[in-house]
């Protein structure tokens, strides 16, 4: 028994060791992004600091990563998160968008950061520096609305 143990134990150690070996893609874009949302509609400079301080991590080509992304099955879960995050908006290809779909997705930013819905509360664990003050969250959200109605359909 305490032999099975032990290789149980070894063949865990052995799996954690070499999955370390099949990191995933970084999404980390190199300069400006030609599509970012800032090239065809206005982003004063106070919400832009706001949305890559809160935002850009995971809805943008900008991602900066934590120390234990580079341990899996961390960085593999972090990737997906991401990459979801960019199926639903991403700032850096926000110009690419129909104005059908930059006007909601516009509009679901509005809602989730005044809902508080974003930023996630787990990635805030890890990332108190994008927590939004009353006053940031009223900024955005007013920017958002603002946006949302200048985009025509």
């Amino acid at each position: 028994m305490k032999r099975n143990l032990q290789l149980a134990g070894v063949g865990v150690l052995m799996v954690l060791i070499a999955i370390q070996f099949v990191p995933p893609a970084r999404n980390q874009s190199a300069g400006a992004a030609p599509n970012d949302i800032a090239a065809k509609y206005p982003v004063p400079a106070d919400v832009a600091l706001l949305l890559r301080r809160a935002c850009y991590d995971c809805h943008s080509n900008q991602t900066r990563y934590p120390w234990y992304a580079a341990v899996q099955p961390m960085g593999w879960w972090l990737a997906w998160h991401v990459n979801a995050g960019k199926r639903h908006l991403n700032f850096s290809e926000f110009s690419t968008y129909s104005a059908k779909r930059a006007r909601g997705r516009i509009g679901d930013v509005a809602d989730e950061v005044d809902q508080k819905h974003m930023p996630l509360r787990s990635y805030l664990w890890m990332h108190p520096e994008a927590r939004l003050t009353p006053e940031e969250t009223r900024r955005l959200v007013t920017w958002a609305e603002n946006l949302q109605e200048e985009i025509k359909p």
